[in-house]
Protein backbone atom coordinates (compact mmCIF):
# COMPACT_ATOMS: atom_id res chain seq x y z
CA UNK A 1 0.00 0.00 0.00
CA UNK A 2 1.28 3.45 -0.87
CA UNK A 3 1.03 6.39 1.20
CA UNK A 4 -0.59 9.02 0.30
CA UNK A 5 -0.58 12.93 1.12
CA UNK A 6 -3.70 12.18 3.62
CA UNK A 7 -2.08 9.00 5.29
CA UNK A 8 1.10 10.33 5.69
CA UNK A 9 0.26 11.10 9.26
CA UNK A 10 -1.56 8.46 10.55
CA UNK A 11 -1.51 4.81 10.26
CA UNK A 12 -3.82 3.70 7.76
CA UNK A 13 -7.53 2.42 9.03
CA UNK A 14 -7.12 3.68 12.49
CA UNK A 15 -8.82 7.33 12.27
CA UNK A 16 -11.08 6.41 9.30
CA UNK A 17 -10.44 7.84 6.15
CA UNK A 18 -8.92 10.95 5.69
CA UNK A 19 -9.51 13.57 2.55
CA UNK A 20 -7.37 15.48 0.26
CA UNK A 21 -6.86 18.90 1.91
CA UNK A 22 -8.86 20.86 -0.71
CA UNK A 23 -6.94 23.83 -2.31
CA UNK A 24 -7.26 27.09 -0.99
CA UNK A 25 -9.16 29.79 -2.58
CA UNK A 26 -6.60 32.56 -2.48
CA UNK A 27 -8.53 34.62 -4.41
CA UNK A 28 -11.24 34.97 -2.27
CA UNK A 29 -8.99 35.75 0.66
CA UNK A 30 -7.18 38.24 -1.39
CA UNK A 31 -10.82 39.81 -2.50
CA UNK A 32 -11.35 40.14 1.50
CA UNK A 33 -8.70 41.80 2.50
CA UNK A 34 -8.84 44.02 -0.34
CA UNK A 35 -12.29 45.35 0.52
CA UNK A 36 -11.38 45.37 3.88
CA UNK A 37 -8.20 47.86 2.77
CA UNK A 38 -10.26 49.75 1.03
CA UNK A 39 -12.82 50.23 3.90
CA UNK A 40 -10.22 51.47 6.23
CA UNK A 41 -9.15 53.95 4.23
CA UNK A 42 -12.43 55.20 3.37
CA UNK A 43 -13.00 55.88 7.12
CA UNK A 44 -9.58 57.34 7.89
CA UNK A 45 -10.52 59.52 4.61
CA UNK A 46 -13.51 60.91 6.42
CA UNK A 47 -12.25 60.53 10.06
CA UNK A 48 -9.41 62.68 8.76
CA UNK A 49 -11.74 65.13 7.04
CA UNK A 50 -14.33 65.62 10.24
CA UNK A 51 -11.01 65.99 13.29
CA UNK A 52 -8.10 66.74 11.53
CA UNK A 53 -5.89 70.07 11.09
CA UNK A 54 -9.20 73.10 10.63
CA UNK A 55 -8.79 76.30 9.10
CA UNK A 56 -9.31 77.93 12.26
CA UNK A 57 -7.99 76.51 15.52
CA UNK A 58 -9.01 78.47 19.05
CA UNK A 59 -7.22 77.34 21.88
CA UNK A 60 -8.16 78.61 25.26
CA UNK A 61 -4.50 79.48 27.10
CA UNK A 62 -6.66 80.75 30.21
CA UNK A 63 -9.29 82.69 32.40
CA UNK A 64 -9.39 84.68 34.92
CA UNK A 65 -11.27 87.54 36.77
CA UNK A 66 -14.02 85.66 37.40
CA UNK A 67 -17.36 87.60 39.19
CA UNK A 68 -20.60 87.65 39.05
CA UNK A 69 -21.28 89.42 35.80
CA UNK A 70 -18.03 88.14 33.67
CA UNK A 71 -15.46 86.52 32.98
CA UNK A 72 -12.17 87.14 31.20
CA UNK A 73 -10.30 84.92 28.70
CA UNK A 74 -7.48 84.75 26.67
CA UNK A 75 -7.29 82.64 24.09
CA UNK A 76 -5.13 81.96 20.73
CA UNK A 77 -6.27 81.18 17.00
CA UNK A 78 -4.02 79.63 14.92
CA UNK A 79 -4.94 80.21 10.92
CA UNK A 80 -3.61 81.99 7.80
CA UNK A 81 -2.01 84.90 8.63
CA UNK A 82 -3.75 87.04 6.23
CA UNK A 83 -7.01 86.01 7.47
CA UNK A 84 -9.17 87.66 9.39
CA UNK A 85 -11.84 85.32 11.86
CA UNK A 86 -14.99 85.22 14.09
CA UNK A 87 -14.49 83.03 17.05
CA UNK A 88 -17.75 82.65 19.39
CA UNK A 89 -16.95 82.49 23.51
CA UNK A 90 -18.84 80.59 25.65
CA UNK A 91 -19.36 80.62 29.28
CA UNK A 92 -20.96 78.17 31.51
CA UNK A 93 -22.48 78.40 35.26
CA UNK A 94 -21.56 75.27 37.62
CA UNK A 95 -24.96 73.58 36.54
CA UNK A 96 -24.05 73.68 32.76
CA UNK A 97 -26.04 76.27 31.63
CA UNK A 98 -24.74 78.71 29.21
CA UNK A 99 -24.19 82.29 30.76
CA UNK A 100 -22.68 84.06 28.04
CA UNK A 101 -22.15 84.22 24.45
CA UNK A 102 -19.98 86.22 22.38
CA UNK A 103 -18.53 86.45 18.74
CA UNK A 104 -15.31 88.10 18.51
CA UNK A 105 -13.00 89.62 15.46
CA UNK A 106 -9.80 88.25 15.64
CA UNK A 107 -7.43 90.31 14.05
CA UNK A 108 -4.78 88.61 11.05
CA UNK A 109 -1.66 86.81 12.17
CA UNK A 110 -1.03 83.33 12.31
CA UNK A 111 -1.11 82.95 15.76
CA UNK A 112 -3.42 85.77 16.96
CA UNK A 113 -3.81 85.97 20.99
CA UNK A 114 -6.94 87.17 21.89
CA UNK A 115 -8.17 88.80 25.44
CA UNK A 116 -11.57 89.29 25.78
CA UNK A 117 -13.91 90.17 28.66
CA UNK A 118 -17.59 88.02 28.29
CA UNK A 119 -20.40 89.47 30.16
CA UNK A 120 -22.63 86.75 31.71
CA UNK A 121 -25.76 86.31 33.32
CA UNK A 122 -24.83 84.90 36.16
CA UNK A 123 -21.76 83.74 37.88
CA UNK A 124 -19.49 81.37 35.17
CA UNK A 125 -17.02 78.61 36.19
CA UNK A 126 -15.72 77.78 32.62
CA UNK A 127 -15.48 79.54 29.50
CA UNK A 128 -15.10 78.01 26.24
CA UNK A 129 -14.07 79.30 22.46
CA UNK A 130 -15.95 76.25 20.67
CA UNK A 131 -15.84 77.35 17.32
CA UNK A 132 -14.24 79.95 14.37
CA UNK A 133 -14.34 80.66 10.84
CA UNK A 134 -13.98 83.94 8.49
CA UNK A 135 -14.84 87.08 10.06
CA UNK A 136 -18.09 88.30 9.26
CA UNK A 137 -19.62 92.04 9.06
CA UNK A 138 -21.19 93.92 11.77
Amino acid sequence: MTETHATAKYPPGRYGRRREPRPRRTWLVVLVAAVAGIAGVLIAVKLFQQYGPQEYEPQVQRFYAISDDGITVDFVVRKDAEKEATCRVRARSASGEEVGLAEVNVPPGAEALVTYRLATSDRPVTVEVPACGPRRAR
